[in-house]
């Protein structure tokens, strides 16, 4: 299984690619602004894509939806809570902070957390983890965490969006995300990736909390 990432947009939002080299299947997360690093790699490795999925409905988190759901024909997944997000400038943050729509279509699944989806012959795991936003959600797949805008390396997500809320955010990551081995490796939605035990260890926001 192979991970790619790809920081995309003006807030420089990481999007994912996972993939499998010998099926040459894959999965796409939070396609952001300005896709075209992730589809031309998409392209180039000739990728058939079982899924993209979101961790959180914010603008910049599925700026290049359309692009990369015309390109691959995959079907969407999002938390139920934030569905409206996806069709609402207004709800995803593009019409305050972007002075330009994004408008969306449906996604093709709507997820309530305790989910566990198969792709290129893995589980993803989906949890729950509100705070950031309402339909927040990481996906845990053995020792790989992808957690959206929950846990930065050294930070936490903000609270101050619609929806937002720090004591909601820090229970999803005490009871949530720091319940898992030390070890396992945590893909952010902005920045670089970190492990859960650095967090525990370094994160000021989770030792002084």
């Amino acid at each position: 299984m192979r991970v790619e990432t790809f920081s995309l947009g003006p807030v420089m939002t990481n999007a994912y690619l996972i993939y499998d080299e010998e099926s040459k299947e894959g999965i796409v997360f939070d396609p952001g602004m300005n896709p075209s690093p992730l589809i031309n790699q998409i392209k180039e490795l000739g990728l058939k894509i079982q899924g993209i999925l979101l961790t959180h409905a914010h603008f910049d988190h599925i700026g290049g939806l359309e692009e990369v759901r015309q390109l691959t024909q995959a079907p969407v997944y999002v938390h139920r809570i934030e569905e409206d997000w996806l069709t609402d400038p207004k709800q995803n943050g593009s019409a305050l902070l972007m002075g330009k729509p994004i408008v969306c279509q449906p996604a093709d699944f709507l997820l309530d957390g305790g989910e566990k989806l198969t792709f290129i012959g893995e589980n993803f795991q989906v949890i729950h983890t509100p705070g950031h936003s309402p339909g927040s959600v990481s996906y845990l797949c053995g020792s790989l965490l992808i957690s959206g805008d929950v846990l930065f390396a050294g930070s936490i997500g903000r609270t101050d969006l619609p929806g937002g809320s720090l004591e909601t955010l820090m229970n999803s990551i005490h009871h949530q995300l720091l319940t898992l081995p030390e070890e396992t490796r945590v893909l952010c939605g902005h920045g670089p990736e970190t492990t859960i035990g650095r967090e525990m260890e370094q994160n000021p926001y989770i030792t002084g909390w």
